[in-house]
């Protein structure tokens, strides 16, 4: 039988976000994500329920991450659960959690403390396809219509396809 382990979750940064390297050099950056929900009992009270998320980033994206995001910044995150498995040091009990281990970031709303130039949104875009960066860099370019943008990015794949 075949498994599928996607989630796509949307929520408010809990902490701010820390840098750390591994001993090999690659970035990681651990953040807290509160979910919120909010629903109508069948008695018509409004009720509230927030649940917590930790996420672990990789790469550019955790370098991203902790240069651009602040605690209560709002970010979508896309990736796959990964149980964690421990021994509890001082009581030697086997512990463990359910995390997230996000493949690709988006950035929410706008953060002005964040040094993004005019508040913009912030993608990381290493994860998103060649198509979206050759869109990106005809735009750059100088394309002056989307119908442009999209034939210099349809060129720019198939010379990917054929290398």
């Amino acid at each position: 039988m075949s498994s599928y382990n996607r989630v796509t979750l949307v929520g408010n940064l809990t902490r701010q976000p820390e840098l750390r390297k591994t001993k090999t050099g690659s970035a990681v950056t651990e953040l807290g994500l509160a979910l919120n929900r909010v629903w109508t009992a069948e008695n018509g009270q409004r009720q509230e329920e927030t649940t917590f998320v930790d996420v672990t980033v990789w790469g550019r994206a955790a370098e991203n991450a902790a240069q651009y995001l602040q605690k209560g910044r709002s970010v979508l995150v896309e990736g796959r659960l990964q149980m964690e498995t421990w021994q509890d040091k001082q009581t030697g009990q086997d512990r463990s959690r359910l995390k997230v281990v996000a493949d690709s970031l988006q950035f929410l709303g706008s953060n002005p403390d964040s040094g993004s130039p005019h508040g913009e949104e912030r993608k990381d875009r290493r994860s998103e396809g060649r198509r979206e960066e050759s869109r990106d860099e005809a735009r750059s370019e100088g394309a002056r219509s989307e119908g442009e943008a999209h034939s210099s990015a349809r060129r720019r794949d198939r010379r990917y396809e054929a290398a």
